[in-house]
């Protein structure tokens, strides 16, 4: 989760030894440079896994869910609620999360990236995710009653080679927006660690 391990080294020395001292002045500027790049690697970082992420649900919502609701004699309503919870407005709210972050996203400089007003700017948005994460537990006992069948196995394996998804079983898909509301305070902390306090 770390995307860089070394702390940026806080200068201590005042201006007028500065101008006494040029190596005090390049020193600074390799400071900055360095920050400069540790928070463009930060940003980029937030950037692809939000990419991804959008993806991985685009995956659930089309090769999953829309897969399932065709076989209504294999799944009831109830039961495809409580194995999937509110991942599909989690997914309509993420897409709108995501076009906000890429107007933000600063492609030439992207340690520029003002995407700190993204954040506050959805933060009601994203008290969805608790109906989800208390879900999660009753989704997961659900899913694994129906893979004690061969039926239902072959089933959603059938539906991840449809949809060309990455090697992880449905039940690792559906875990990924807990982990991804866990992350989030992480990468901002991260961030924070390489924003100025005049930003």
């Amino acid at each position: 989760l770390r995307v860089n391990q070394e702390e940026v080294p806080e200068n201590c020395s005042n201006i007028q030894d500065e101008e006494q001292d040029p190596d005090i002045s390049k020193h600074r500027q390799k400071i900055a440079e360095n920050r400069d790049q540790m928070r463009t690697n930060v940003i980029q970082e937030i950037m692809k896994t939000e990419r991804v992420y959008i993806k991985h649900l685009k995956d659930i919502c089309e090769g999953y869910i829309r897969q399932c609701r065709k076989h209504t004699g294999m799944f009831t309503t109830a039961q495809l609620s409580t194995i999937f919870g509110n991942i599909e407005d989690i997914y309509k709210f993420q897409r709108k999360f995501l076009k906000d972050l890429e107007k933000q996203y600063n492609k030439e400089e992207p340690h520029l990236s003002e995407i700190g007003s993204c954040f506050l700017q959805h933060q009601e948005g994203f008290a969805i995710y608790s109906e989800y994460c208390n879900n999660h537990p009753s989704a997961c006992i659900e899913l694994s009653k129906l893979m004690k069948q061969g039926k239902y196995r072959h089933f959603f394996e059938a539906c991840r080679l449809l949809q060309q998804m990455i090697d992880i079983a449905i039940d690792g898909f559906l875990l990924t927006p807990v982990q991804k509301i866990c992350k989030y305070p992480l990468q901002l902390a991260e961030l924070l660690k390489y924003t100025t306090q005049e930003h």
